[in-house]
């Protein structure tokens, strides 16, 4: 998700429009390579001991995602699009005056760019090897609603997110203003709930709403801890859980945010500043991996 964020914060700040491309029955696509046998369906005639031989892909097979994400690498290299190398779903075609970016997501794609003559291009070509269904102007992508106003784009979950508070009735409560009870300490004891599936449930949906709500990572986080066996009460916490520190970070690309994250670090510091230094390293890791997407293929040069 760092990579659409960026890709549409780039978008914004270079007042680019962003396109939407929906590849109809994508795993059905490529050529079958290998020897794939299945057992004869059922309502259909076949004698004894006999299976099927496949011709095509189907849905469920292994291979499938992987060959239709191949045989659309070969049709945007075949039109001059070069593969990102540090985002492997991310294809790039530049010239001296123009730019043009895919964003592959399984059957999911996004393009924006400088020049929409180039992107019309692009989608008149598509389809001689796969059937495409248009959806113009990108405005929901993997669950997250997209926005265009005078000076940006808004990524929202409202959907998503009036869904979770129905299910889990909170749909009624009043706003608060911290998305984590201040000065509240998380600890196994206390009260086991009853239903632990339930819990780990909410929690994973709320993981999901950190892709677009960096204010709730830390809560989240804190929350994931206790995925195992949930509390009914929380008191008074230990200070340290296992000792070990938080990493937490935000990587914002003008006034945009587009990657953050926060985790307990997976080692035990000696001292605080070993564990910043541990954070620090994360962090810098993220930048690099975020700049060389940026600058290898010098989406920031001045217009």
């Amino acid at each position: 998700m760092a990579t659409v964020r960026c890709l549409i914060s780039l978008a914004a700040s270079r007042q680019w429009k962003l396109f939407q491309l929906d590849i109809n029955n994508a795993f059905l696509h490529g050529t079958l390579e290998e020897e794939v046998y299945m057992k004869v369906s059922e309502g259909v005639t076949a004698p004894n001991g006999y299976v099927c031989k496949l011709n095509k892909y189907l849905y469920g097979l292994k291979q499938a995602s992987r060959q239709c994400f191949a045989r659309l690498h070969y049709e945007l290299k075949s039109q001059g699009y070069i593969q990102s190398k540090s985002d492997y779903s991310l294809f790039i075609k530049q010239d001296s005056t123009d730019i043009t970016v895919v964003a592959v997501y399984v059957d999911d794609i996004i393009i924006t760019g400088s020049n929409e003559a180039t992107i019309t291009s692009l989608k008149q070509q598509l389809p001689h090897t796969f059937s495409f269904k248009d959806l113009g102007i990108l405005n929901y992508f993997l669950g997250i609603e997209v926005s265009q106003t005078s000076d940006g784009y808004i990524l929202t979950q409202k959907k998503f997110t009036k869904e979770l508070l129905r299910d889990c009735e909170c749909d009624l409560f009043k706003p608060i203003v911290t998305p984590f009870p201040l000065n509240m300490k998380l600890t196994t004891d206390g009260d086991e709930y009853h239903n632990a599936e339930i819990y780990r449930c909410y929690v994973g949906k709320l993981n999901f709403l950190t892709y677009a709500r960096p204010n709730i990572s830390f809560a989240v986080q804190s929350l994931s801890q206790f995925m195992h066996s949930p509390i009914l009460q929380h008191v008074e916490a230990l200070t340290h859980t296992l000792r070990r520190s938080v990493t937490g970070y935000i990587l914002l690309l003008g006034n945009s945010p587009i990657s953050w994250k926060s985790k307990k670090q997976s080692t035990i510091s000696k001292s605080s500043s070993e564990a910043e230094y541990r954070a620090m390293s994360q962090a810098s890791g993220e930048v690099t991996c975020m700049g060389c997407q940026i600058t290898g293929r010098t989406w920031c040069s001045q217009p």
